[in-house]
C-alpha cells in the first residue's frame, strides 16, 4: 500500500524508485533526490543497512527481495526484479522518477503520472559490457553457471530490457556518453545532467607539496586498475593504488617496488591522498566516473583514457590529459608527456565545480517542473 500524502498548494507529490540501495555512485543521486523531495517515499528491491540507517524516518518500501536470501543470490535474479518493479502501484503521485541501470525503469504508471528516468547506464550486461561479463562475470566459483544462464537468457532479457525503456516519459543521462549509449541501444534521446559529486569534501586551502600519482576505485577488471600498475611499474613512478575488489591479488601480484596498495582506506584518507597527489590515473571506461572528479575538487589533474565519462570534465593541459589507447604504450607516453606540464589548481578546481549536489539539484528542479507541466496540458 502507498501512504497517502497532504498535498501543498503547488506541491507535486512525488515517489522516487531504484533498482537496490547498495553500494556505488548511483545512490548518492538517490540521495539527493530524497533529498530535494522530503515526502516522497522510496521504492528498491533491496536495502543494506547502512542505507536503512541513513534513511531512518523515510518511508521506504521493499518487498521479498530484500530477504538475506534473495539479497545473496541477487545477480541470478534479474527477472525477480522485473516481475517486482512492474507490479508496483503509482496510484495518487504526480511524479515517478526511477534512478536505474537495470529494472527500476521498467516500472508501469498509471496514465496522468509523468515517470522520468535518470538512466546510469543501459544494462551492462544485457548491452555494453556483455562481452566482458561472458569473460569474467564475476561469480567466482559460479561462472560456469553464470555464463550459461547469461548465454540462454540473454535474447529474451534484451527484449524485455528495450521494452522497459520504452516506458518513461522522459529520459536523463548521467553524461553525454550515456546519452550516446541511450540512442545506440534504445534509440530515445536523452537529457544529460550530471551527477551530483560532493566537491566541497575534497577542496582545501593548504598548499601542498605534490608527488606521485593515485588511483582509486573498486578492482574490477574493466576498471582497468591492472594497466596503470604495469605502466607505473615501467616507468618506475610511485603509484598508490587504494580499493578492494576481485583483482586485489592480482594487482599485488604485478606491483613492483614502487607501487603502493592500501586495501582499506577512510574517505579521509582518501581526500588526503587526493589533495598531495601529483596526478589521478583513471584508465578504464566508466559510465561517468565520479573520483576522478572528486581528485580534481582536490586540485588533482586526471590521466583519463579517452572515452565514456571522462570526455565530460577533462581539459587536456587544462584539468589534465588524455591517453587513446588502453595500452601501456599508450598510457606511458600520456604520464610523460604529463610530468612536463605545469597545472593551475584554481583552473582544476573551479572545472569541478559544475558537478556540485546544487547544480543537480536545480537541473533536476527545473527538468521535473516543466516536463510535468508540458505532461499535463497534453
Amino acid at each position: 500500500m502507498i501512504n497517502s500524502f497532504s498535498k501543498p498548494a503547488g506541491a507535486l507529490r512525488v515517489a522516487i524508485v531504484h533498482d537496490w540501495m547498495l553500494l556505488g555512485g548511483a545512490e548518492m543521486v538517490v540521495a539527493e533526490l530524497l533529498h530535494m523531495y522530503p515526502n516522497a517515499p522510496l521504492y528498491t528491491s533491496c536495502i543494506n543497512a547502512d542505507w536503512q540507517q541513513k534513511l531512518q524516518g523515510r518511508t521506504v518500501i521493499t518487498g521479498y527481495l530484500n530477504k538475506p536470501f534473495f539479497i545473496n543470490i541477487r545477480k541470478f535474479v534479474p527477472f525477480l526484479r522485473q516481475h517486482w518493479f512492474t507490479h508496483l502501484d503509482f496510484t495518487g503521485f504526480d511524479v515517478v522518477i526511477s534512478s536505474s541501470g537495470a529494472e527500476a525503469k521498467g516500472i508501469k504508471v498509471p496514465a496522468g503520472v509523468l515517470h522520468i528516468n535518470y538512466c546510469h547506464a543501459p544494462t551492462h550486461y544485457y548491452w555494453s559490457r556483455y562481452e566482458q561479463y561472458m569473460k569474467d562475470p564475476g561469480f567466482g566459483p559460479f561462472n560456469i553457471l553464470a555464463r550459461v544462464g547469461l548465454k540462454l537468457l540473454i535474447s529474451p532479457m534484451r527484449i524485455w530490457d528495450k521494452r522497459a525503456a520504452k516506458r518513461p516519459h522522459v529520459m536523463v543521462a548521467n553524461s553525454t556518453h550515456i546519452a550516446a549509449e541511450i540512442k545506440k541501444y534504445y534509440k530515445r534521446d536523452a537529457v544529460v545532467i550530471h551527477p551530483p559529486v560532493a566537491v566541497a569534501d575534497f577542496m582545501t586551502d593548504k598548499p601542498a607539496r605534490r608527488s606521485g600519482f593515485l588511483v582509486v576505485g573498486r578492482q574490477v577488471p574493466y576498471k582497468r586498475i591492472d594497466l596503470a600498475v604495469k605502466t607505473a611499474n615501467i616507468l618506475s613512478l610511485p603509484l598508490t593504488v587504494i580499493g578492494d575488489g576481485p583483482q586485489h591479488a592480482q594487482l599485488q601480484q604485478l606491483a613492483g617496488p614502487t607501487i603502493t596498495l592500501i586495501k582499506k582506506a577512510d574517505r579521509q584518507q582518501i581526500i588526503a591522498a587526493m589533495q598531495s597527489a601529483q596526478g589521478f590515473i583513471f584508465p578504464g571506461l566508466d559510465d561517468f566516473g565520479i573520483t576522478p572528479v572528486e581528485a580534481m575538487a582536490a586540485g588533482c589533474p586526471v590521466i583519463a583514457y579517452k572515452a565514456g565519462g571522462a570526455l565530460d570534465y577533462v581539459v587536456p593541459e587544462k584539468t589534465g590529459l588524455f591517453f587513446d589507447k588502453q595500452t601501456a604504450y599508450s598510457l606511458s607516453h600520456a604520464l610523460q608527456a604529463f610530468q612536463k606540464l605545469q597545472f593551475n589548481k584554481k583552473t582544476i578546481v573551479a572545472n569541478s565545480q559544475q558537478f556540485a549536489p546544487e547544480h543537480f539539484r536545480l537541473a533536476m528542479s527545473e527538468l521535473v517542473t516543466s516536463e510535468h507541466a508540458n505532461f499535463v496540458s497534453k
